[in-house]
Parts: structure tokens; sequence; C-alpha cells
């Protein structure tokens, strides 16, 4: 029986799997800081970015949607939703589903300073590209994917 079999991954594997997830924080980090940078010619902060960039990729949705996307708090999106709107970014429409919670949609000047700063991350991410292939990018993916699965769904005490 190997590991797919039993669900279970073999201590080397959960070894590699620890290392992983060590990286993350300082890659997370890492990119926080440099999104940072990069953003503030929009005039952004990283949360606007986020709210911006999720509707973006999803088309309009509601504060509480997009937080479960996210994994954050609906009050914080809302925060983020607010400044968002205070700049013109976006705009509350109305949700045909739900009356007390309204879609939050991307204005035209939203969706041109999401795709500036979209552009300039996109050129950094080019540079590291380099020696990389489809077939380990895909992997990291579902590497990834895979442990933020696992990490949503664990009990938390």
């Amino acid at each position: 029986m190997n590991e797919r079999d039993t669900g279970q991954a073999s201590e080397e594997l959960t070894d590699r799997l620890t290392k992983v997830f060590d990286l993350v924080g300082p890659l997370y980090r890492c990119t926080h800081r440099k999104v940072e940078q990069d953003i503030s010619a929009e005039g952004l902060s990283v949360g606007e970015r986020a709210v911006l960039s999720l509707l973006r990729d999803h088309g309009p949705m509601t504060v509480p949607q997009m937080g479960r996307a996210q994994a954050l708090s609906r009050q914080f999106v809302q925060r983020m939703v607010n400044d968002a709107a205070a700049r013109g970014l976006v705009e509350s429409a109305p949700n045909p589903a739900h009356q007390r919670s309204s879609l939050i949609r991307l204005t035209e000047q939203g969706r041109a300073a999401i795709a500036a700063v979209i552009r300039r991350e996109r050129t950094v991410l080019r540079q590291a590209g380099g020696d990389l292939t489809e077939t380990e990018v895909e992997a990291c993916l579902r590497v990834l994917s895979r442990l933020l699965e696992v990490m949503g769904n664990a009990d938390v005490d």
C-alpha cells in the first residue's frame, strides 16, 4: 500500500511538505512588501489590491463572498471595500439574490488601476520564471492548493 492508497504521506514526504510550508511565510512577507512598493504608484493598499484583483478575476461579489475566497474576515474586507469605494475604484450594485448584501463591482477607474498593478507584477514574475518548467509550476500549484485545502479545513482549537 502506498501514500495514495492510505491518504497519508510518508515521513519523508511530510518532512518535504514542512519545508514547503516553511517557505510560504517568508515568500508571503517578501511578496507583501514588494506589492506594497509596486502599488504605491496606484495609491492602493495590499488589501485594496486583493479586493480589486478578486473582482477582476471573478466579477461582482458580495463582501462575505470575498472574505471566504481570501480567508479574511468580513470586517476587514468591508474596510478595504469602503476604502476602494471612497477612491472611486469599486461601487455597490443591487444583488438580486440577497437584498441586504450588495454586490461590489469594479468601476472603470478600478479596472484601470488593477490592470496597471497586474502589468507591473507580471514583469517581475517573468524574471522568476527563467528556468522553471510548466510541469514544475503545475506541481507547485497542486502542492500549494492541497496545503491550503488541508490548512483551511484544519480544526482550530
